[in-house]
């Protein structure tokens, strides 16, 4: 009988020539961290609902989605037609549009606390603002964040990681504050001890969007009052929770507003796209007043190619306007407990050490 990586191997001759010439081209022949595997990635043709296929015409159930951010599935009509119909109309028109406003009514009327938002093209352009909008509006330079959440891969975010950070300036992680997750005391011991504390940063479910998951909604609510007696800025990233945790993200879920949070994935309806919203005293940092002192010594600079871009517009609004009106939540929800309820029974009775958790559609698996 053949072994799991030997059947592996003969089933995918395609992927194993395509790495080979990939590892040529791209460090450890991969595009994403996370596609990275051994002894080859597959490689994909192409998706349609919750399927793939592989180059070798093998077809898989996709529990991935996009990393997350195809909560309709792959290559879903609306979004298809959406996205066509703006090609033709033009890809980057290099100015304001119909369509952006469109997407941005889109997220706030989902998302409870956004007064104002700004597009940006992905979760980690999303943190990086969210944190200099906290610096610039507080006039204070630190951040917490707890331990191994996970805000992209920017330097301020990879302080606390659990992964290595060569390349990154210790002076960087001078103006973070890492704490351990699901500490309320530790985090108003820290606000006490330094007056120079801007926001506080998490993933609103837990490391890794719930792996290791955080006691809520006590704590965040603990967290909101904490920061509301301070004056420190609450940063929510949901840019995997948000409308996955609910339509409207974690704090619809919990009925907790932060004031500061970031998006990507989902927002822009599987195509490359992020924002930073929250209140408008806040977002209006980035604001002009047509004043020479403000805008060049005090506004907070943000420029971006592909910000608001008419493609991922489309795609974004189409996506959220059927959050909005469908039972897209519901389905998914219903489909995670199935899933999940299932496999602990199976786990059960095969008597395997483990478990599966998670919030609404976002599944874990423990092995002990």
């Amino acid at each position: 009988m053949a072994t799991i990586l030997e059947d592996y191997i003969a089933k995918h001759p395609g992927s194993a020539q395509r790495y080979l010439e990939a590892s040529t081209i791209f460090p450890g022949g991969v595009t994403h961290d996370t596609r990275y595997a051994q002894p080859f990635p597959l490689y994909m043709t192409r998706g349609e609902g919750p399927r793939k296929w592989d180059v070798d015409g093998n077809e898989y159930v996709d529990y991935v989605s996009g990393h997350g951010a195809l909560i309709l599935g792959h290559s879903h009509p609306a979004i298809a037609a959406a996205v066509s119909k703006q090609i033709l109309l033009g890809t980057h028109l290099g100015a304001s549009t119909d369509d952006e406003i469109r997407w941005a009514k889109a997220i706030k009327a989902l998302m409870p606390s956004i007064e104002k938002l700004r597009f940006h093209s992905s979760g980690t352009e999303a943190t990086l603002m969210a944190m200099r909008l906290a610096r610039a509006y507080t006039g204070k330079d630190k951040v917490i964040k707890l331990q191994d959440h996970f805000h992209g891969w920017h330097d301020y975010a990879m302080a606390g990681s659990d992964r290595s950070a060569p390349g990154i300036p210790e002076e960087s992680w001078g103006t973070m504050v890492v704490v351990s997750a699901g500490d309320l005391g530790e985090v108003e011991d820290v606000i006490k001890r330094d007056p120079n504390i801007a926001a506080i940063i998490l993933e609103p479910t837990g490391a890794h969007f719930g792996q290791l998951p955080l006691d809520v909604p006590n704590y965040l609510k603990g967290l909101r009052e904490l920061t509301a007696q301070t004056g420190v800025i609450l940063i929510f990233d949901e840019v995997v929770t948000g409308f996955r945790a609910a339509p409207g993200g974690v704090q619809e879920r919990y009925g907790i507003k932060p004031d500061l949070t970031t998006m990507a994935k989902i927002v822009a309806g599987g195509l490359p796209g992020g924002a930073v919203g929250g209140k408008a005293d806040i977002i209006d940092m980035i604001a002009h007043r047509n004043d020479p002192d403000w805008d060049n010594n005090h506004r907070v600079y943000h420029p971006g190619t592909f910000n608001g871009n008419p493609l991922s517009a489309v795609a974004g609004a189409t996506a959220l306007e059927m959050i909005a009106t469908q039972p897209i939540n519901q389905q998914a929800d219903a489909m995670a407990v199935r899933l999940k309820t299932g496999l602990n029974d199976i786990l059960g009775r095969l008597e395997i050490p483990g478990h599966i958790h998670g919030i609404a559609s976002m599944l874990h698996v423990v092995l002990a």
